[in-house]
């Protein structure tokens, strides 16, 4: 059993790295995705390899990056949740925080409550802030939630009651109830879906859980069934949104988790790619069918955000910080009621894909214009496994044309150029607005789309060099392939900071270390293989919202007042850009998250053997740069480029999964590893 496959479930195509840990043999398999059951793709795509002689008995470990929960929000078809409050709150889900949608528009409403209200109870009971019982839960405030919840004919419960995640004890005792009388229910209770302190959040993030968890639970299991069928050996890992893989059982039990798991592979796969690279400082490029995910790397770390918000629904957990936004190969140019041309978010998915793609589709795409202005190869995708039309393409931007009054390849040109200004402001979203300037970070785009923009969005950010990967296109899949167990443990409690209160913050530390031990046991973690880190959410008293200190582990064994509240001033400082040590500090949160770390392959990438030199082209065709005239442009196979090998722009590279276009001027050179290093021409 040596075999390890990551495998990521994209909009348009479902992305194979298939890596033999005994021998270093490394395959790259795509085939598209079916939006419908997206199993269908991961089992297709499994019998493809195993029709190219691959001994799926000898496969031990498959790590699944699926959209199966992002999917079931959109198109709102998750369960039939009925919600449990404590009394006096079950409006509370509708009422939310008072905060307009958006900021400048008055129309714009929230999205309809997942739970409406009739489906809304209430408990008489109540816990207050400091865990006491105020009022008991008694046995018949118990059989009236029983009867309420049998009687509504809900698939799945949320029980959320306040200050359930200081004192669960009346969470637990709801539940037990119900699962006694109702036992094919679906139960999420707020103490253990994510217990933290803000109570709508809290509220929101138990009811999109419960939400998903029927949809989660059926997806799973028939996955499981025919997966053990082809791969009896393999033990499957489902990523999470903070990165790290977690078992089937818990996806079933927290399917949230999963909501971002497919953009935190790829910031995995960045990392990776980066670290052969010895780059620390990246900005990533995700570009794939449908969107495109960017994301701030410093010293090879990505910041993990608390609060996103999917669907319009708040949701209060753990995921690697990666904005996105509506760019991808399949996003349709429209003209919006101003008579100027948009691109995207709406995208031709990959039922019926762009025009180019012959399955019907008929709008203009990203991908239409590319091949129009041949940096697409006409030779289609996939090694020319999946052919492309250039005569549709054409025919789809030819209405656009004749409203601008322009020639189709100056039309094209202009979708490209709005595809790459909606990812600049993408960039500087997670950039500049937060104080860090774009120029000092390289670029590493990825995803089958990201190397083909990726010049025009470097040079708009005046970035001047560029890691490309050796697979960018199925750079998500190797994050998975690369990933680690990974569990994380929170005790909320709002504690000054203060010398009375180090030994309860050393406490709670020693309690979720122990909480930690328990899990590496279970999941039968080696001892050499456990990773625990230790993080503290700290902030000015008055503050809404704190940042996360990270604590090594002396300081996590030992708490000192002194240590912590310099390591939160510099925090402060690093953020906001000043800091005040007279203010008094308290501590929100505090969290360990506990690492197994898995087997992992090595870099598998270098293609073919050492060289010098130039590369040798394979042919030549006309490529259009700026819209006027086409250039007579060099075509490589990338698979053919040797480490220590360098070309000039303009140039095309192909290979698989993905193009890379270079412009007039810019250098590009293969690296030990297989990646390409461009240094950007300066205008």
């Amino acid at each position: 059993m040596s075999w390890i496959i990551g495998v990521d479930v994209g909009g348009t195509f479902t992305d194979f790295h298939v890596y033999d840990d005994e021998s270093g043999e490394l395959r790259l398999h795509k085939t598209p995705s079916t939006p419908d059951n997206p199993a269908r793709a991961v089992l297709n795509g499994i019998n493809e390899l195993a029709s190219g002689e691959l001994d799926l008995a000898r496969v031990g470990r498959l790590s699944h990056g699926t959209t199966v929960a992002t999917n079931a929000l959109i198109q709102r078809r998750g369960g039939k949740v009925a919600l449990l409050v404590t009394e006096g709150f079950r409006d509370l889900l509708e009422i939310g925080r008072q905060i307009r949608p958006h900021m400048f528009s008055f129309q714009q409403d929230h999205p309809t409550p997942l739970v409406p209200r009739e489906r809304r109870f209430e408990a008489a009971e109540r816990i207050l802030y400091d865990g006491s019982v105020h009022r008991p839960l008694d046995q018949g405030a118990i059989d009236r939630a029983v009867d309420q919840v049998r009687d509504s004919g809900a698939d799945c419960l949320a029980i959320c009651l306040i200050f359930g995640f200081i004192n669960p004890d009346h969470e637990r005792q709801l539940r037990q109830a119900l699962q006694a009388a109702l036992p094919d229910l679906r139960i999420s209770i707020s103490s253990e879906v994510q217990p933290e302190f803000r109570e709508y959040e809290r509220l929101s993030t138990t009811v999109l859980n419960s939400y998903l968890q029927p949809i989660m639970g059926s997806y799973l299991g028939e996955f499981e069934d025919e997966l053990t069928k082809l791969m009896p050996n393999a033990n499957l890992g489902i990523n999470q949104s903070a990165g790290g893989l977690m078992t089937p059982e818990r996806a079933r039990q927290l399917p949230i988790r999963t909501a971002l798991s497919g953009p935190a592979a790829g910031v995995v796969g960045a990392i990776d790619a980066a670290r052969a690279a010895d780059l620390a400082n990246v900005i990533t490029l995700d570009m794939g069918g449908t969107s495109a995910d960017v994301c701030l790397i410093r010293d090879f770390e990505a910041d993990v955000a608390y609060d996103r918000w999917i669907e319009g629904y708040p949701v209060r957990l753990a995921s690697v910080d990666v904005n996105a936004v509506g760019a991808g190969g399949g996003s349709i140019a429209w003209f919006e009621r101003d008579g100027l041309m948009k691109v995207g978010p709406q995208s031709a998915g990959a039922v019926p894909g762009p025009a180019c793609y012959g399955q019907g589709g008929t709008e203009p795409t990203v991908s239409d214009a590319n091949l129009v202005l041949g940096r697409l190869s006409p030779r289609g995708l996939l090694g020319g496994g999946m052919a492309l039309d250039v005569a549709a393409g054409r025919a789809s931007l030819a209405p656009a044309a004749e409203r601008l009054g322009m020639s189709i390849e100056r039309t094209a040109h202009g979708v490209l150029g709005i595809v790459a200004a909606n990812m600049v402001r993408a960039i500087r979203t997670i950039s500049v607005e937060r104080g860090h300037d774009p120029r000092d970070f390289v670029l590493l785009p990825f995803g089958g789309a990201g190397p083909l923009h990726a010049v025009d969005v470097a040079r708009a950010l005046g970035i001047s060099r560029m890691l490309i990967p050796a697979a960018p296109g199925i750079l998500c899949a190797r994050g998975l392939v690369v990933s680690d167990l990974r569990e994380g443990f929170v005790i909320s409690r709002v504690t000054p900071l203060v010398p009375e209160t180090m030994a309860d913050i050393a406490a709670n530390l020693t309690d979720l270390r122990q909480r930690a031990e328990t899990w590496f046991d279970r999941t039968e973690i080696g001892v050499d293989d456990r990773q625990t880190m230790y993080s503290l959410d700290m902030r000015y008293i008055g503050q809404n919202y704190e940042l996360q200190v990270d604590l090594d582990n002396g300081e996590a064994q030992q708490p000192d007042l002194a240590v912590l509240a310099e390591k939160f001033f510099a925090a402060h400082e690093r953020n906001y850009g000043y800091h005040n040590p007279d203010d008094p500090v308290e501590v929100v949160n505090l969290r360990v998250t506990a690492v197994g770390h898995l087997a992992r392959p090595g870099d598998g990438a270098a293609p073919g053997s050492a060289g010098a030199g130039a590369a040798v082209a394979e042919y030549e065709r006309p490529v259009w740069f700026d819209g006027e005239a086409p250039l007579d442009t060099p075509i490589y196979d990338r698979a053919k480029l040797a480490p220590g090998q360098a070309l000039a722009g303009p140039a095309v590279i192909e290979q698989l999964d993905a193009t890379t276009v270079l412009g007039p001027g810019d250098k590009c050179h293969v690296d030990d590893t297989g990646n390409l290093i461009v240094e950007l021409a300066n205008d």
